[in-house]
């Protein structure tokens, strides 16, 4: 069973319908910590403001509940924010699970935007999650928050500076772009996650 942490701060619509994509038949939208703790993968999905949607872990206790899980877990975008130390979006604690602060984009070249929206690569892959691709992967982003490059880092994209494209810790993964939205780039990175 792949369970969804339904906390009311992910896109956990894209995120069913990917899995559904990639033959996922039996799935869990939940906030049920037992139901959390049994299931062989677990995915935090989040859209948003990082700071509330930590905000709405702690409310319903589920922030331990992640800290202790021992399976595989994936935080998307917001959810692998959450999961870092600290975030400067509302200058609120994570759950420290990767060690590493989150910060707003602040780029010199007025050409690039923020957000950071649309398609990059991402390069420096060093993990079982990009399996089987021999060239750097075109993914999905919408952010203007990131993860600086860290000993954790198993992938990086550039937006006028290098950053974490995902983040890798024991049984931890996250990715700051959209696998769910990424077409069959993030589908193969979903597929990978689900096969560890």
């Amino acid at each position: 069973m792949i369970a969804i942490v339904e906390y009311d701060a992910g896109n956990v619509r894209s995120v069913i319908n990917a899995l559904k994509r990639c033959g996922v038949a039996e799935y869990s939208l939940t906030s049920d910590p037992s139901t959390l703790a049994s299931s062989e993968k677990v995915i935090l999905p989040g859209v948003g403001d990082a700071s509330v949607a930590l905000s709405s872990l702690r409310a319903i206790g589920l922030d331990a509940v992640i800290v202790g899980l021992t399976q595989p877990v994936l935080g998307i975008c917001v959810g692998m924010q959450a999961m870092c130390s600290w975030t400067e979006e509302g200058g609120a604690a994570g759950l420290g699970i990767f060690d590493t602060p989150v910060k707003r984009f602040c780029l010199e070249d007025p050409s690039l935007k923020v957000p950071h929206m649309g398609w990059n690569t991402v390069s420096d892959l060093l993990s079982p999650l990009f399996a089987g691709f021999d060239s750097d992967p075109f993914v999905y982003y919408v952010h203007s928050f990131y993860a600086p490059v860290c000993p954790d880092t198993i992938g990086v994209t550039v937006h006028g500076i290098p950053f974490s494209a995902a983040l890798r810790k024991d049984n931890f993964y996250g990715t700051q772009f959209h696998p769910e939205k990424s077409g069959k780039a993030g589908e193969r990175i979903l597929k990978n996650f689900l096969a560890l």
